[in-house]
């Protein structure tokens, strides 16, 4: 369905200012029953669209009870341009700017406060949300966490070498000794871990190493250099526009060190095309430790984006936090596992959000739903067909 009509039948738009007195048409859309405090969603990137990537979510949560709103990112998708249909400036897609927008449209709904639930940049978006409006949350779920670009990129450096060049294993072998562009291998090594899983990356490994499924390996490279190449796919991801906050503010075009698998590689070939990094616009380490609400911070096992070690160390500084760890999961429930991230936003909409952490196991094994869920599903298959 295209994403106007979904806009017509289940939202609207609210006009939002810009400088010189002008002002762009910001869409949201609404499902499920109308309650005094639904949640928030809020997806992310920046540059992920939400009325028509998250049609399912937005219909699984309304056939669990749960009412939800969502808006679209400023500078994405129905909120890409002005009244004039010019595209917005890059200087006024900020996330203080997001943030307020979210406020803006509570406001037209007249609802005072909501459950906000962040996946990935969506999260920092959260975060920022409940700095500058406190008042408006009633609980938080924040799924794959952001808590300082800079800092967390130390954490997930660490974890990833760790666990895939460090360690005294199998796979972590394999990873040292594969015949590969070093850069190459550190964009598909990670992707295929998350989304397949490690006995899929090891079969691709060792079947690499015999001259096998190099096509496999090169699918995988281009697809993970498509997200980055600035273009994306209309009313899907739109990266162009956010560039300012994803590159100007939280600082992920940050240069490599040098070492293996990094993150940094793939940004780095791209940031010197984007905004310059000016610094993010909260300490936010120092501010959560004032958030009054619940928190459930979801951290999947296989996340090597925003891996464990962040998570925990966000529930260490929030003073109602819960750490809910799904076996199995990677990047981003919002994405990958729709149900489970239905099923979390409705317990701690209903007040039950320290029961989680002993559903884990349950959580983890509904049926998964999600586009994102399918690259795994794809890998796995070639990887048995091929290897």
């Amino acid at each position: 369905m295209p994403a106007r009509v979904l806009r017509d039948r289940t939202g609207g738009t609210l006009a939002r200012p810009l400088a010189g007195g002008r002002s762009f048409p910001l869409t949201w859309v609404r499902s499920g029953p109308v309650q005094d405090v639904p949640v928030l969603f809020v997806p992310g990137g920046p540059g992920m669209a939400s009325v028509l990537p998250y049609e399912r979510l937005r219909a699984t949560a309304a056939a669990h009870g749960v009412g939800s709103v969502m808006v679209e990112h400023r500078g994405i998708g129905l909120s890409r341009t002005d009244g004039a249909g010019r595209d917005l400036p890059v200087a006024e897609v900020t996330v203080e700017a997001a943030a307020d927008d979210l406020a803006a449209v509570l406001d037209h709904l007249r609802i005072e406060r909501a459950v906000v639930d962040g996946s990935s940049y969506g999260t920092y978006l959260a975060q920022v949300f409940g700095v500058r409006h406190p008042h408006r949350v009633a609980a938080m779920v924040l799924d794959s966490p952001l808590l300082s670009v800079a800092d967390d990129l130390v954490a997930v450096r660490a974890h990833r070498r760790r666990l895939l060049w460090d360690a005294g294993t199998a796979l972590a072998a394999a990873v040292r000794s594969v015949d590969a562009d070093p850069d190459e291998a550190a964009s598909v090594v990670p992707t295929v871990y998350e989304f397949a899983g490690p006995e899929a990356l090891l079969r691709l490994l060792r079947a690499r190493a015999e001259g096998k499924l190099e096509g496999l390996w090169r699918q995988v490279a281009r697809l993970s250099e498509g997200e980055l190449d600035g273009r994306g796919v209309r009313h899907v991801t739109e990266p162009d526009l956010v560039a300012g906050i994803g590159f100007g503010q939280l600082g992920y075009g940050l240069p490599p060190d040098g070492g293996p698998l990094d993150p940094q590689v793939a940004f780095a070939r791209v940031a010197a095309s984007r905004p310059p990094y000016r610094g993010e616009p909260y300490d936010l380490p120092s501010l959560v430790p004032g958030f009054t609400w619940p928190t459930v911070v979801v951290s999947g096992d296989l996340d090597l984006r925003t891996p464990r070690p962040v998570a925990e160390r966000l529930v260490d500084l929030l003073p109602d936090g819960v750490l809910l760890e799904l076996p199995g999961l990677g990047h981003s429930a919002m994405d990958t596992h729709q149900r489970a991230a239905v099923l979390v936003a409705a317990a701690v909409q209903a007040g039950t959000a320290h029961r989680l952490p002993a559903l884990a196991d349950r959580i983890a094994a509904l049926p998964r739903r999600g586009a994102s869920r399918l690259l795994g599903t794809a890998v796995r298959a070639a990887v048995r067909l091929g290897g």
